[in-house]
């Protein structure tokens, strides 16, 4: 991995293959790791540029919240040391929410957006009041507490059901974060604004995909964005929750390189 410094933190990225650049964002609690099944088919004609997120993976988090602002001024430091100018942005999660922050600030450096199993609006008090929960009990009881009680809602019950491999690998990939990284994003998240706004801005294709069995972010919050967005298509990723392009990375990545096709058109 490649290691540089943005504000007050060190960011770590990869890059996979070759050809016009694909930026790939993650999830919380998890690293760009979750981008590598799916890679294997995107990388045959892309140049993947796979980011660590501020207080994920091999980046640090800094100092207070890893705010949305910061996640997005770290994409363009990584950006101009990968030597990337305008590219296709794929983001799921806080990776989503990072992209609308992107987008407001870098709009011309994205030539197209892909969006998953995000949504544009900010927390509810209570959704806010739980992240800050969070932050605190990893303090307190360590990230596996935390960890442990966020997996059954990032993955789909037939993962959960049918797939204990991908289980163990998810749970392995977020126990990379500490304690103070798992506060430091979810304090960061609870931050972030209402992008409903943003959605009308966003002049670029974009495709939206969401896994059937997102409880998360549902597929009501996908069909909000492809609504709202002028030149969007929905896409469902089906037997996926939350982490779709990890547990169908095969059904993910044919839908992506099929949207990367018509823009060549």
């Amino acid at each position: 991995m490649t290691r540089i410094k943005s504000g007050d933190a060190e960011i770590a990225y990869e890059v996979i293959g070759e050809g016009p650049p694909l930026v790939l964002l993650h999830a919380f609690p998890a690293n760009h790791e979750m981008w590598l099944p799916a890679a294997q088919m995107l990388a045959r004609n892309r140049r993947l540029v796979l980011p660590d997120l501020r207080a994920h993976g091999d980046s640090g988090a800094g100092d207070g919240p890893a705010t949305m602002e910061k996640h997005a001024a770290d994409l363009v430091r990584v950006c101009d040391d990968a030597g990337v100018g305008r590219a296709v942005f794929a983001g799921v999660s806080i990776g989503g929410y990072t992209l609308f922050e992107f987008w407001r600030r870098n709009r011309q450096r994205v030539s197209a957006l892909i969006l998953c199993d995000t949504k544009a609006s900010a927390d509810t008090p209570e959704g806010r009041s739980n992240r800050l929960k969070s932050a605190e009990d990893a303090l307190q009881r360590g990230p596996e507490f935390v960890i442990d009680g966020l997996l059954p809602k990032l993955l789909g019950k037939s993962t959960q059901g049918l797939r204990p491999d991908l289980v163990a690998a998810a749970r392995r990939m977020m126990m990379k974060m500490s304690a103070e990284d798992i506060a430091a994003v979810q304090r960061g998240m609870a931050e972030r604004p209402d992008s409903i706004p943003t959605l009308k801005t966003i002049d670029v294709p974009t495709l939206v995909l969401v896994g059937d069995e997102d409880g998360l972010t549902p597929v009501a919050d996908a069909e909000l964005m492809r609504q709202n967005i002028p030149r969007c298509d929905l896409s469902v990723i089906a037997k996926a929750g939350h982490y779709a392009v990890f547990e169908q990375p095969k059904q993910a990545a044919t839908v992506i390189r099929q949207f990367l096709e018509t823009l060549r058109a």
